[in-house]
């Protein structure tokens, strides 16, 4: 072999480990890019994440956006077998301490809220980070209201406002004013009409906040889907018996008598009368709601 071959052989071996040499050296001059694109990608992903769900909180939850109906969903709602509702982030609605009307059956109907005594032109604040879903008016029912749906999935509702604050599709602080205290709709006197909804079901407020000490009653609340809804135990997270706090109701149905719901709801019927304020000789209407424990 002459002179000149062997000059080609190690001027080609030369190149190709050149050549090698560089693309190790593009490699790993493009990993670190590779690895801030992905960063770039996954912090427009949650930006976006972040701007849908301040479009329309707890996005996953609920089937639709209705800006007319407080009851929107019906059968459109996935109810799940359990839910666990943060509470913290929280601001009680009003300063006042004073439940007038708590959630239950009243004058013969279904009382899904809790009223709290508020004087004319007091000041109504949300009570959790969310977006205002509803503002309008109900002359037989709410007056003036507001609905707000929050991140935590929970819906809350202010009724019989003097004055609402807010508009359709206006994102809210917890504790900035939505409205005025007022006595509008049907209403017997000034006072607030608080109600807390999971997916269109009614929780008691109580079972989530202490208004006496303007605190909640824990750091989170489980809902939990069994026959209608009962209540859980915020502080251990178990089922609540009777006379622990959970409230079952019975609507009277054709046939339906007091020795028949009793039986069929586990209770008394002495127990039955004392919880309705009732007798034996009281005639039961038909769509009554009696409350059962």
């Amino acid at each position: 072999m002459n002179f000149n071959c062997i000059k080609t052989v190690l001027v080609a071996a030369t190149a190709m480990v050149s050549l090698n040499s560089f693309s190790q050296d593009l490699i790993a001059r493009q990993a670190p890019i590779d690895r801030k694109l992905k960063s770039v990608d996954s912090l427009a992903l949650q930006k976006q994440i972040r701007a849908e769900q301040a479009a329309y909180p707890a996005l996953s939850l609920y089937p639709n956006w209705d800006t007319r109906y407080v009851h929107a969903y019906g059968k459109e709602a996935i109810v799940p077998e359990s839910f666990t509702i943060n509470l913290t982030g929280f601001h009680m609605p009003t300063p006042s301490t004073r439940i007038t009307s708590p959630f239950g059956p009243r004058w013969r109907r279904m009382h899904n809220g809790l009223d709290l005594k508020v004087n004319i032109g007091d000041t109504i604040v949300a009570a959790f980070d969310g977006k205002v879903r509803i503002v309008n008016f109900e002359r037989r029912g709410y007056g003036n209201y507001v609905v707000i749906r929050h991140d935590n999935g929970l819906e809350t509702i202010y009724g019989h406002l003097s004055k609402q604050l807010v508009e359709i599709n206006q994102q809210v602080k917890a504790g900035e004013p939505i409205g005025l205290g007022g006595n509008t709709g049907r209403s017997t006197g000034s006072h607030l009409h608080f109600e807390t909804r999971f997916l269109g079901i009614a929780i008691n407020p109580a079972y989530m906040f202490d208004f006496p000490k303007q605190d909640i009653v824990a750091d989170t609340y489980t809902f939990r889907k069994t026959r209608g809804h009962e209540s859980v135990d915020p502080s251990t997270g178990r089922m609540a018996k009777a006379d622990e706090g959970t409230i079952r109701y019975h609507k009277v149905k054709s046939g339906d008598t007091l020795s028949r719901i009793a039986a069929k709801r586990g209770v008394s019927i002495d127990r039955l009368c004392k919880l309705n304020r009732i007798t034996r000789r009281t005639t039961l209407r038909l769509g009554q709601v009696l409350r059962c424990s």
